[in-house]
Parts: C-alpha cells; structure tokens; sequence
C-alpha cells in the first residue's frame, strides 16, 4: 500500500502545521502538504500527508475518515499516483443574442 494520503474537504484556515498535528496520533509523518491556488495563495481545501509505513497510513484512514475537523468532514484515503489525463473536447462558446427591445412612447 502506498503510505501517501489524500486529505480532502479541509477548512481553508488549515495550517501544513495543524495537519501533521492531526496525523501524528496516528504515526511518524515524513511529509505535509496543503494545496495552495498559485494565483490567490489560498488553500485548495485538500492536501497530502506522508506516513512513514503502511500500517499507520491505513490506520490514519480507518481512525479519520469522514471525521469532523474545524467544521468539516474530512475525506481521508490513499493518494493516487499522478496520472496523464487527454484533455479533450473543448469548451464550446454558446453565442448569446442580444436583444434589443426600444419603445417609443408618445404623450399627447
């Protein structure tokens, strides 16, 4: 088993910090990473936490899981690897009409 963990649904105030604090009670950590947008800096709401061996990787799992955590519930399982998606199909631009309605009023 790979002892990389998906780590969804967090609050956005969630420190790297704050998240290896969570996971420790399950294990030795070697890595904490929250997904941060390039652009605003915020987080993504998801991250990866590495443990150091599988038991405690399945365990961290099993013991938090769809568990609360600042509000929300967590989803917690493994990390799949990275895999090349085709992006196909492109967005389609649906041209809209612009419709114009003038009345004239005449007051006599």
């Amino acid at each position: 088993m790979n002892n990389k963990l998906y780590v969804g649904s967090l609050p956005y105030s969630t420190s790297e910090q704050e998240l290896q604090e969570l996971f420790a009670q399950f294990g030795e950590i070697t890595s904490v990473r929250i997904i941060m947008d390039k652009f605003t800096g915020q987080s993504k709401g998801f991250g990866f936490v590495e443990m150091a061996n599988a038991d405690e990787a399945q365990n961290a799992i099993a013991q938090l899981n769809g568990t609360e955590f600042g509000g929300r519930t967590l989803v917690v399982n493994v990390a799949r690897p990275p895999q090349e998606r085709e992006r196909g199909g492109g967005g389609r631009e649906r041209g809209g009409r612009d419709r114009e309605h003038r009345h004239s009023r005449h007051h006599g």
